[in-house]
């Protein structure tokens, strides 16, 4: 249910497909969770596959109305598993380059655990004074603006209200 199936797909694929998305969005919304689950798969986190009556597509969707940036999660480091790389702080190269002015970039590199050329990159960007802006945070959007964009993106007929939902269509 990821991925609704191809064009090329068989009637009979198809159907059974819109099938089940049905039978979901049924059990989504007679579900007491509904609104915390499509808050979260909104505004919190970025999962995939069928959630909250809703598809991947549609809550990109749905963030892009509410002007909502959210990253996907890392279950690497969730998990405590670390991988060779990592983001590097620019602003931590720059403190580790002024507390050892002496050592080379690659002692640097070594001390950060990152490539030689991504100390080169951020020290490029010091002297052409491009250090990295920080984003100011975006706010994050009431649950009656999520349930309004999920309104605006999902095609859903309007025959029961959603459970907990005190507003009127």
């Amino acid at each position: 249910m990821e991925e609704p199936p191809p064009a090329s797909a068989t009637r009979r694929t198809r159907e059974r497909y819109e099938q089940l998305v049905r039978e979901a969005k049924t059990l989504c919304a007679s579900c007491p969770l509904f609104t915390d689950c499509l808050f979260s798969a909104v505004a919190e986190h970025d999962v995939s596959g069928f959630v909250a009556g809703t598809t991947a597509a549609q809550r990109r969707s749905m963030r892009n109305l509410l002007d909502v940036e959210v990253q996907a999660d890392d279950f690497d480091q969730l998990a405590g598993a670390r991988g060779t790389r990592r983001p590097v702080s620019h602003e931590e190269v720059l403190r580790l380059r002024t507390q050892y002015p002496n050592d080379s970039l690659e002692s640097l590199a070594m001390r950060l655990g990152c490539s030689l050329s991504t100390v080169k990159r951020h020290l490029r960007r010091a002297r052409r004074g491009q250090s990295p802006a920080a984003k100011a945070p975006r706010r994050r959007p009431e649950v009656s603006a999520v349930l309004d964009a999920f309104d605006a993106v999902v095609d859903r007929p309007c025959t029961s209200p959603r459970p907990g939902s005190t507003r009127v269509a």
